[in-house]
Parts: structure tokens; C-alpha cells; sequence
């Protein structure tokens, strides 16, 4: 397969947030990102907001949107990924700059609902997540749900159609450096630095930040069946995913 040179680099500015809107990303939309819609669709209100935390260039806010008729509010601390978020041209959508910790311009308590998809994997610490969960428990509504999509890296070093994580026979403890390889929609593949963050540790991090009532789910290929797209969720055989399935979804409650 067509392989990145060597090298890593950040999703900052231009170039990095063009390159993260290339990602082929088949394996999220396959066992990812349609269970984060139907976690929000259990548990949100018909036509509330949903505060996208981590909305990077927008692509799966604006599916949010159009399926489940829900407000985007989407949040980034990066203002090259909030510019692509914008050219979506997502009906009703809002964006805002993270800066420090904090979106500024939005005031407590103004989401229904939330989610934040792969963004833990680019926290460092455990202060760093508690913070992100912290900004997120300020902007939602009391008993609203938190909807987390990660990698699991008890994955580590299995070939999946889109990515791979860590490597082969690591054990990989909370907040450990971690590398991931994503798949390009042309074929090339881009290495970039990471942080572990297994289930377990999230959890306990979530209760740390005030959240409650938080359960963990792995999506299967088979499951995907009526969730997924189903042109792609026939496009493959998903072996690596269905021998070990790669990502959780985490849905909490803001106490």
C-alpha cells in the first residue's frame, strides 16, 4: 500500500486541517459514528442543540444534523478547522474558537446534548481531559447526555480498513504516547502522535468531572447492519473489525 514518508505532524493550521478533512475514515463510519447518532437520537430532544466539542472540519456535525434535526454547536481549538467546519454549509450551524480551555462566547447550560468524537486521543494527561470534560459539563444543560467516541487500545497494532493503533503486543497505559496510522481517501496513509486512553480510564474520569450513569459499548460490523449506510457496510469484509472491534462509544449523563 502507498505509505506516508517519514515523519509526524500536528493537525495545526492550514495544511494539517486539509490533511485531517482527507481522512478516508471508513472504519468510523462503519462501527463509530452511526452508534454516536443513535446514542444522541435515545437520548436528546427532537430539535435541541448539540454541541459538537472537537468539531474539526465539520463533516460529521453536518450528518448529525441532517439525521437527527438537532442545532449543530460546534467547538474547536483550532480556527483552520472551524473555517472548513463553516464551508459545510450546515443548515443553522454555529462554530466557535476554543482558546485556553474555554469557548467564551457560549454561555452555561446552552446544549441539549453532546458529543465529542476522537478528541481525547490528542489529550495528554488526566488534567488535560478533566478539562475538556469540565467545558463540556459547563455548556450542557443539567441531564443532558455526553455521547464519546475513542479508540480502544487493547487494539493495538491490528491492520483495520482505515487505521491502526500502537503497536503489535503493546499494552498501552492511560495517557501513554500513542501513534496512529489513518487512512487518506487517496490511498496514501498519514502516522500521527497520540495518547492511550482505555475505557476503564475514562470512566473514571467522567465521574471525576460530574458526570453520571455512563456505560460503554463496541460496536460490531454485524450491529452496524440498519445502522451503518448500507452500501458501506457492504463495501467489505471488515475481518480486522469483527475479529476485534476497534472503537467505544461512552454515553454519560451531565449530573
Amino acid at each position: 500500500m502507498p505509505q506516508e514518508p517519514a515523519g509526524e505532524r500536528a493537525w495545526a493550521g492550514r495544511e494539517g486541517a486539509r490533511a485531517f478533512a482527507a481522512v478516508d475514515a471508513a472504519t468510523d463510519w462503519l462501527v463509530g459514528y452511526p452508534f454516536v447518532f443513535r446514542a444522541l437520537a435515545e437520548n436528546s430532544p427532537a430539535g435541541g442543540a448539540l454541541l459538537d466539542f472537537g468539531c474539526g472540519p465539520g463533516r460529521v456535525a453536518d450528518q448529525a444534523a441532517r439525521r437527527l434535526g438537532m442545532r449543530i454547536i460546534g467547538v474547536d481549538a483550532s480556527e483552520e478547522m472551524l473555517v472548513l467546519a463553516r464551508q459545510q454549509g450546515t443548515p443553522g450551524a454555529e462554530y466557535h474558537l476554543v482558546t485556553d480551555g474555554r469557548a467564551d462566547e457560549l454561555p452555561d447550560a446552552c446544549a441539549d446534548a453532546a458529543m465529542c468524537n476522537h478528541v481525547l486521543a490528542s489529550l495528554p494527561d488526566e488534567e488535560t481531559v478533566l478539562g475538556v470534560f469540565g467545558e463540556i459539563h459547563r455548556l450542557l444543560r443539567p441531564g443532558a447526555p455526553l455521547v464519546l467516541l475513542t479508540t480502544d487500545p487493547a487494539g493495538s497494532g491490528v491492520e483495520y480498513a482505515s487505521l491502526r493503533v500502537g503497536e503489535p503486543g503493546v499494552a498501552y497505559h492511560p495517557g501513554q504516547p500513542m501513534t496512529v496510522r489513518l487512512r487518506r481517501t487517496d490511498g496514501t496513509w498519514q502516522t500521527m502522535p497520540n495518547h492511550a486512553w482505555p475505557p476503564a480510564a475514562i470512566l473514571d474520569l467522567l465521574e471525576r468531572a460530574g458526570f453520571t450513569t455512563a456505560a460503554q459499548h463496541h460496536p460490531t460490523p454485524d450491529e452496524a447492519e440498519g445502522v451503518a449506510d448500507p452500501e458501506h457496510a457492504h463495501s467489505r469484509d471488515w475481518a480486522a473489525e469483527r475479529r476485534l472491534p476497534p472503537l467505544v462509544v461512552t454515553v454519560a449523563t451531565r449530573a
